[in-house]
């Protein structure tokens, strides 16, 4: 991987993360505008869960050994919010953007977990 790519890679991945960060924070505060719409949609008794779980997912997609269950973990994350979203007539295009900029954080620091290499094996 080349040094440049390397460098877009973290930036991303940093950005993503601090995304999840803002909002796992506003979520563990109980804002009261998230508050609000979690009450709107039928999550208000689940802020404080939803707030942990994107929290763990952000340090876990941070660290290298880990980095690949943190993006599972964001990507199914964010997968449910773009639906509950659109469930509920929102707009979801700041889910859908971030959900983009993690795969492109991904891609660009492993391309193995996108594109099969020629020295692979297929499993049994």
């Amino acid at each position: 991987m080349s040094k440049t790519t390397r460098i877009i890679s973290m930036v991303l991945k940093v950005l993503v993360a601090l995304m999840f960060v803002m909002s796992a924070v506003m979520k563990l505060m109980h804002s009261q505008q998230i508050v609000d719409g979690f009450n709107k949609v039928g999550l208000g008794s689940f802020i404080t869960l939803i707030g942990l779980t994107e929290l763990v997912s952000a340090i876990l997609f941070l660290i290298p050994m880990t980095s690949r269950i943190g993006f599972l973990l964001m990507t199914a994350y964010l997968g449910g919010a773009i639906v509950i979203q659109m469930a509920s007539g929102q707009p979801v295009y700041a889910s859908a953007g971030t959900q983009v900029f993690l795969w492109i954080a991904m891609f660009l620091a492993d391309k193995h977990m996108f594109v099969k290499t020629s020295g692979e094996q297929k499993p049994a």
